[in-house]
């Protein structure tokens, strides 16, 4: 058995307009609109080969996000450019304590973090994207959890920052930092897994609780899709079987 990566999902108050920011800002598409998800989706050749789903909570953001997005930069000028682009489109500068540091570190409308590098050589085949970041109190861990859960590969297996990589080399890298505060409420982001078509929906989530994860009730009732927990907490979904969306 194995899943795959299919979804960022990002919580929010209103997803069209997070929606708007986030494709704007990425030069990405509005795929599908719908009154339940907006979904934005990289062009071909990008490299990011997931759907980012946005959709629709009550409850507002409170605390910092363990997941956030690190956006790439080719050269000291497209990454102002960038920071501009986010402000102008509604994001702000924000701080969290990080000092004196070469990327900066904004909000989107909404207050989820996110962080425009400055260029640095591993992330020029990545895209717009450079990284998915996950706060981890044992990153190695949580890396080797994912791993094995998305056939994504070790690309930096040393403490304190392991890495995965997509098996094709591009796109972003799925990256694990260390974080002090464990998770206390559920996420605003996280992820979709799904097993390729003709798997087993319901095999796939049972083969994830073996690797380490967990059921979790985020009130989704009778929804056909599995809500688990990896082993620190952080939520996820196995949807059914699926091909990759077209591009």
């Amino acid at each position: 058995m194995s899943t795959r990566l299919v979804n960022l999902v990002i919580d929010a108050a209103d997803p069209r307009r997070l929606a708007a920011f986030w494709a704007g800002l990425l030069g990405w598409r509005i795929a599908l609109t719908g009154p339940g998800v907006v979904v934005v989706r990289a062009p071909a050749g990008d490299g990011w080969d997931l759907d980012v789903c946005f959709v629709p909570v009550r409850e507002p953001k409170t605390g910092r996000n363990r997941i956030h997005l690190d956006l790439a930069s080719a050269t000291a000028r497209a990454q102002a450019e960038r920071v501009a682009a986010a402000r102008e489109l509604g994001g702000r500068p924000l701080d969290i304590g990080q000092g004196d540091v070469p990327w900066e570190v904004l909000a989107d409308p909404e207050g989820n973090e996110f962080c425009v590098l400055e260029p640095r050589p591993i992330y020029q085949n990545c895209g717009a994207v450079a990284a998915v970041v996950i706060g981890a109190a044992g990153p190695e861990r949580l890396a080797s959890f994912w791993a094995e859960a998305t056939g994504w590969r070790p690309a930096r297996t040393s403490a304190p920052f392991p890495a995965l990589r997509a098996p094709t080399g591009v796109g972003p890298w799925l990256e694990f930092v260390p974080a002090g505060e464990p998770e206390a409420v559920k996420n605003r982001l996280h992820l979709d897994v799904a097993p390729p078509p003709g798997g087993d929906h319901d095999h796939a989530a049972e083969w994830l609780i073996g690797l380490g994860a967990r059921r979790a009730d985020v009130g989704q009732g009778g929804a056909p899709w599995h809500v688990l927990a990896d082993p620190e907490g952080n939520e996820f979904c196995v949807l059914g079987p699926r091909d990759h969306p077209p591009r």
